[in-house]
């Protein structure tokens, strides 16, 4: 059997399947390679573009540099003085390494930022004490899509530039909600070393809506990075108008449930 299964008696050929990976997967060789398999056949089926962080690089890199690493609410605080080392990383080394991996899976990538091809419109975070973080909003999917019509598999890192021209970084999470956006999805995954939203009992939820999500932060149960996870799987799901799904990126073969009724990770409802 093959990695991906995906029975689509109704196929969507113009929209994809944006994929947000954490850059945690980029540690592990044979997941990379797993995973890219999978993508490789979804891609045969429909576009997909993979949306990737690399928050783990870039600790490595800022403690090679003995710089400090400081986190609020799940974001990095990014120091502007720090944005030549964190851009570098994101949009240079893990972006080039899963395009590498990708080509080695038979798939014609293309490595881009969110300020290529004006993808992203950027904002400085109103929280200045995130240093050069940003917001962004969907911009012109030109480039995007006549990507995918080439049927490149498009890679995007999660830095982008404001209106000033200066370097930001963006939460992967919202990075993947704003290219699902532009891009009017037909899906968006979070895939990252969880299989989804764990419960104070040891369990994943199966799936999660807004009130729900709201008290389970508020009584502790989902804290740190996972909280800026599901608050941007909420704002997909209102922005493209069907739930999102978190799960984890060591099970690609799950990628299979995708057009089925069977459900995997944790899906998030408006």
């Amino acid at each position: 059997m093959s990695a991906l299964n995906i029975v689509n008696a109704n196929p969507v050929v113009n929209k994809p399947v944006v994929i947000k990976l954490s850059g945690a997967a980029v540690e592990d060789a044979g997941v990379i390679a797993a995973l890219m398999q999978a993508v490789a056949e979804l891609h045969s089926q429909q576009p997909v573009v993979l949306v990737h962080g690399g928050g783990k690089q870039v600790d490595q890199h800022l403690q090679q540099w003995q710089l400090p690493i400081v986190k609020k609410d799940g974001l990095r605080v990014s120091p502007a003085e720090q944005m030549p080392i964190i851009s570098a990383v994101l949009a240079g080394q893990v972006n080039k390494l899963l395009v590498a991996a990708a080509k080695q899976g038979g798939l014609n990538a293309v490595g881009l930022s969110l300020a290529d091809g004006d993808t992203a419109v950027c904002l400085p975070h109103a929280d200045v004490e995130l240093g050069a973080v940003g917001v962004v909003k969907p911009g012109q999917a030109t480039v995007l899509k006549s990507l995918l019509k080439a049927g490149a598999l498009v890679i995007v890192s999660s830095i982008a530039v404001d209106g000033e021209g200066q370097l930001r970084n963006i939460n992967a999470d919202d990075a993947a909600v704003c290219v699902a956006s532009a891009l009017d999805a037909e899906q968006l995954l979070l895939l990252s070393d969880v299989a989804g939203v764990r419960l104070a009992n040891g369990s994943y939820a199966p799936s999660l809506n807004g009130a729900e999500i709201q008290q389970l932060i508020q009584d502790g149960t989902i804290s740190g990075g996972m909280i800026a996870k599901v608050r941007a799987a909420l704002d997909a799901a209102a922005a493209l108008l069907r739930p999102v799904t978190i799960a984890s990126f060591l099970q690609p073969g799950e990628l299979r449930r995708l057009r089925s009724q069977a459900s995997f990770g944790t899906t998030v409802r408006r």
